[in-house]
């Protein structure tokens, strides 16, 4: 009788779990997207240097504005490609194990992961406009792994260990101002594959 009362609360706990939790969340997810970081970081490193600009030579360096536009251009698509590998790998599990896909607690992880990188995309624009561009990479990873921190609570809770990974990992870039590239590598390219294998070994 206890056996089955016991089955029993661990049915109900993993009904409730889906119902508030969005766990369609695949770890491939993060394996890809952090990838098309790595890939991407390393064609910004060789764009640097077709524009003349030795990254790891420690002097002021000038951005035109033609720079610039590309390595705009290369972010966009960055976070394209990983939207992309994001969506068709969520597609891919919740189908696999008949997982609804577009419930409340989607829509309160995507608003609680969207109102800090809103916020974030806001501060990073500010620091375009005003030519400061040394401080984007570490803002980027800040505010990343506060959107994260954020949205724990609505899907995996381990993924907020990558969110405290990638906001330590901005701070000590604060420090190191002129390295952004590096660490935004290490960030959105290292942390999420090492991330996206972890959670696919354990919820696959």
């Amino acid at each position: 009788m206890n056996q089955k009362h016991q089955e029993d609360l661990a049915h109900i706990r993993s009904m409730m779990e889906r119902s508030s939790r969005f766990i369609s969340l695949s770890g491939l997810s993060g394996v890809f997207a952090g990838l098309s970081a790595l890939i991407g970081g390393l064609y910004v490193y060789a764009v640097l240097e077709k524009y003349g600009i030795n990254y790891f030579e420690i002097k002021e360096r000038t951005f035109s504005s033609d720079l610039i536009s590309e390595l705009i251009l290369t972010m966009f698509l960055i976070l394209v490609f990983a939207l992309t590998f994001g969506i068709l790998f969520t597609i891919r599990k919740s189908k696999k194990y008949d997982l609804p896909i577009w419930t409340s607690a989607t829509k309160n992880m995507l608003l609680n992961l969207a109102i800090p990188l809103l916020a974030g995309g806001i501060f990073c624009l500010a620091l375009l406009y005003h030519h400061i561009y040394i401080l984007i990479a570490p803002a980027t990873l800040i505010f990343y792994g506060l959107a994260v921190i954020n949205a724990e609570k609505y899907t995996f809770s381990d993924v907020k260990y990558l969110g405290y990974c990638e906001l330590v990992l901005g701070f000590v870039s604060l420090f190191c101002l002129g390295y952004g590239l590096i660490f935004w590598i290490i960030g959105f390219g290292i942390l999420h594959i090492l991330y996206g294998l972890i959670m696919f070994k354990k919820y696959k």
